[in-house]
């Protein structure tokens, strides 16, 4: 019989983590990763752009920042799907080595960390939308700044959380303590960044309620659905955000650390909720700024042939 062993008198673990419920995961991320990367070359989303999947998952832990730009230069939706797929896995692998100290760190990273860079698509996509109806002009934050300035932030919180995460794979009580604080700090300005994101979306949707472009009112554009769709994820990111922000405070002795249910409610189902709803409203699918283009070329070519 399995029992909860301890790494050097120190444990890792409170409980032994279920083996099934990980590779249910495991699996419904492996193919939330394949289906989005199957819609990206269906509609050629090339905004988004592929990635190498294998340098991502190989040097996560060692180089955040480079790691973080190749995310920003790729598809996030992607990377998302399979750092999930191998934090799940490494917690199923967990089951029978609980005194081992790498499963504990692969997956307290790889699940702790993608929602970082899966927010980086969904600032991209306002932009899209934003870009989609015309309404440059009714954002508080120009596209061109708008991906700048989230992402920033993005990269910020991701880069303070691993490091934070490294930290705490230490062992020394002391480190453990300060990289808890930097993963508190870390979460905290994912949270910041989402209400800030949250409060420029708002304010442009009302403003381009008020004074509608001829874009917005295109079949092709159906901007709302799309930010309705973004408003639905971001408010999951930032429910799990302020979960691990809670389980962070309360630390190794708190309940959300001594009891596994918590983290598939709060944080693996929501994730992949944000995925299936994500491939549902897929940015690749916006193209109101394609078609609106070639609809001016088209009318500027009849008014020169009149």
């Amino acid at each position: 019989m399995t029992e909860l062993k301890s790494h050097m008198g120190y444990y890792l673990w409170h409980y032994l983590p279920s083996t099934p419920a990980a590779a249910i995961f495991c699996v419904l991320f492996g193919i939330a990763t394949v289906a989005h990367f199957w819609r990206l070359f269906k509609t050629r989303a090339w905004f988004c752009l592929a990635f190498t999947i294998g340098t991502i998952c190989t040097i996560l832990i060692s180089y955040p920042l480079h790691i973080m730009w190749s995310v920003i230069s790729s598809d996030p939706n992607l990377t998302f799907g399979v750092v999930e797929v191998i934090g799940y896995a490494a917690r199923a692998a967990a089951h029978d080595r609980t005194d081992a100290l790498m499963p504990y760190i692969i997956q307290s990273l790889f699940i702790l960390l993608p929602p970082a860079l899966f927010a980086a698509s969904i600032y991209m996509t306002l932009g899209r939308i934003i870009n989609s109806v015309n309404g440059a002009h009714l954002s508080i934050i120009r596209p061109t700044w708008l991906t700048k300035i989230f992402v920033g932030g993005d990269v910020l919180s991701f880069v303070v959380q691993s490091g934070g995460g490294g930290m705490m794979a230490g062992g020394n009580p002391d480190r453990v303590k300060l990289g808890e604080n930097m993963i508190l700090s870390g979460l905290g300005i994912q949270v910041v960044m989402f209400g800030l994101f949250w409060l420029t979306a708002v304010l442009f949707q009302l403003k381009i309620r008020k004074n509608p472009t001829t874009e917005s009112y295109t079949i092709d554009a159906r901007w709302e659905q799309y930010l309705a769709m973004l408003y639905m994820v971001s408010a999951m990111i930032m429910i799990r955000s302020i979960f691990r922000v809670a389980e962070y405070a309360m630390g190794s002795d708190g309940y959300l650390l001594r009891h596994e249910w918590t983290l598939y409610v709060f944080d693996a189902v929501l994730m992949f909720a944000v995925t299936v709803l994500f491939y549902w409203r897929h940015p690749g699918d916006l193209t109101g700024v394609k078609r609106n283009d070639e609809e001016r070329l088209q009318l500027d070519s009849l008014s020169s042939k009149a």
